[in-house]
């Protein structure tokens, strides 16, 4: 994994809102007592969600001293995981999947899509609505190639489908969340091929009782 660095730029302060800061202590309270530090990436992802979608080292230290740890260890998890944001990202973060499932099934594409309507990766559209980044698996492999953007997921793309997503965005729409080709969920595509007997869902022969005759067992012929 590349090194992961903080951004140049900092804001000198950073503090849960009172609401956030109830929510950290329903997270600590779901930990023994004395295990507090265990709450640390659930505190960090609320931290970065208020802080419009990145970690800065205020919220570092904020959280260190909040779950009395050393600065130096929720420094090492905001850098550790990908899915801390180290520098402020646009107002829409594109995290395209290019694990081999999608890679396969033409994240390529969606990659172009990514580089001529946002621009390089990880850096931030001259709009500063966009970011994008290309991340490991999202866990929606069956339904690839597939992006999430904040935390919705979009699936089933193609490079068209992908930039009328980012223009509906762009413009001030919601796009449809899950299949863009509308598959339900990851059920597949087209008519059934399989139990596709009408008899089979007659509530007469469901409802019919089942007569059961056990078969006795074979004699072993011990004596």
């Amino acid at each position: 994994m590349s090194v992961r660095r903080m951004a140049k730029e900092q804001p000198g302060h950073f503090a849960f809102t009172p609401e956030n800061m109830e929510e950290a202590k329903k997270r600590i309270e779901k930990y023994p007592p004395g295990k507090a530090q265990s709450a640390i990436i659930p505190l960090m992802w609320l931290a970065q969600k208020q802080n419009d979608g990145w970690v800065s080292e205020a919220a570092v230290r904020y959280l260190a001293e909040l779950l009395d740890m050393a600065v130096i260890r929720v420094y090492e998890i905001a850098t550790f995981y990908t899915m801390f944001n180290l520098k402020p990202v646009g107002r829409f973060h594109v995290q395209l999947c290019g694990t081999t499932p999608c890679w396969l099934r033409g994240a390529d594409d969606l990659k172009k899509v990514c580089e001529k309507v946002i621009g390089p990766k990880g850096q931030t559209s001259a709009d500063g609505l966009f970011t994008w980044s290309e991340v490991e698996c999202l866990g929606a492999c069956v339904n690839a190639p597939m992006v999430q953007i904040n935390d919705d997921y979009f699936e089933d793309l193609n490079a068209k489908s992908f930039e009328e997503i980012l223009g509906h965005l762009r413009d001030g729409r919601q796009p449809k969340l899950g299949s863009a080709r509308g598959r339900t969920s990851s059920e597949p595509e087209g008519d059934p091929t399989s139990l596709t007997d009408p008899g089979l869902f007659d509530p007469a022969v469901a409802a019919a009782p089942v007569s059961f005759s056990p078969t006795p067992a074979p004699e072993t012929g011990d004596q």
